[in-house]
């Protein structure tokens, strides 16, 4: 009986005799050109990438690469030749490079637990919360993590460039998906956005330290007109700001409007525990490195880094993890002494 062999993915691979003017303007180059030509159709076809992904990828105009496959390209065949060639020492390169370990998947904390119970009553109460949490302690991923699970839960992170009410105000109009061009009207369609839920609705502003005061003040006024739920995430000087300037009027009527303060500036030493274990780290003396790594400033962020880059050093002898790969991972990533 005779193997069926499916052809579909070669299609467009074939590699057609070059025009004979090319062949005799090019003829230095003809050979190497050959050579890269079958090395491209060789990754593509295993690869089962098209010409106009393979063109994407390699950085080269659809058309151009079109000519100088096919055998027909008018320019200079070196250039072309030594880019396609770049091309594929860098695809070999990265396919000869050990996968990167991933992060193990949503863990279940302590702190999670807590900062999920504290965005629970925002969303029940349509209060105002603060949760401010040190660095590496899985405040993005809790909040993300509550979003999937969760109905009717904005998710918005401010950085150094939104700060001002205006760029909040974009920010949080893209995340509810709010179209209004008029600067005037984006506060009200913002809030109607959020009262329209009918209840119940959450607006998680993450990485607040970054606010101006007048975009905190903003946020107080969406909770208190539109009834929803705000939790402002960060780190402790999104709260420590207003309590220096307790006179001010704005920050008085704050301080009023908070429902409650997550505060956690130290992890957990039951978190770090967990948070080892769920990468199956089962040596006592690379658990212990590994406590104390989580014991420094990024807490379970600098667990999580160092343990994909030893896990690379140990996937490429094939071997599980080791005090060692730790070490040595830790002084490659070169962020602090281990003592």
């Amino acid at each position: 009986m005779n193997k069926h062999i499916d052809t579909s993915r070669f299609s467009g691979w074939e590699q057609p005799e070059p025009d004979v003017a090319f062949v005799a303007k090019h003829s230095d180059e003809i050979d190497d050109w050959r050579l890269i030509r079958e090395q491209v159709a060789e990754i593509a076809i295993a690869n089962s990438w098209t010409k106009a992904e393979v063109s994407r990828r390699s950085g080269m105009k659809e058309s151009t690469f079109s000519q100088w496959f096919s055998g027909s390209y008018p320019g200079r065949l070196e250039n072309m030749n030594r880019q396609m060639r770049q091309w594929i020492e860098a695809v070999l390169e990265a396919a000869a490079m050990p996968a990167i370990p991933t992060s193990p998947a949503f863990v279940k904390l302590r702190i999670s637990g807590e900062i999920a119970q504290t965005l629970q009553w925002a969303q029940m109460t349509a209060d105002l919360v603060m949760i401010t949490v040190c660095a590496g302690n899985s405040k993005t991923a809790t909040v993300k993590h509550y979003k999937a699970t969760h109905p009717h839960v904005y998710h918005a992170t401010i950085s150094p460039h939104t700060k001002t009410v205006h760029g909040m105000l974009v920010e949080l109009a893209a995340e509810l998906e709010v179209h209004e061009n008029n600067p005037a009207k984006l506060t009200r369609a913002i809030g109607g956005r959020l009262q329209r839920i009918g209840g119940g609705s959450l607006l998680v502003v993450d990485e607040a330290q970054n606010l101006v005061d007048d975009a905190i003040n903003q946020l107080r006024h969406f909770s208190d007109i539109y009834q929803c739920g705000i939790a402002l995430v960060g780190n402790e000087e999104v709260y420590s700001r207003f309590l220096k300037q307790s006179s001010g009027r704005s920050y008085a009527q704050l301080k009023r409007r908070v429902g409650k303060h997550l505060k956690r500036q130290k992890p957990y030493m039951e978190d770090i525990a967990a948070f080892i274990d769920a990468w199956g780290v089962t040596d006592r003396d690379t658990n212990r490195l590994l406590t104390g790594i989580g014991m420094k400033g990024g807490a379970l962020g600098q667990i999580d880094k160092t343990m994909k880059l030893a896990s690379m050093i140990a996937l490429g002898e094939d071997r599980p993890v080791n005090v060692k790969d730790i070490q040595d991972a830790w002084k490659n990533r070169d962020v602090e002494d281990l003592g």
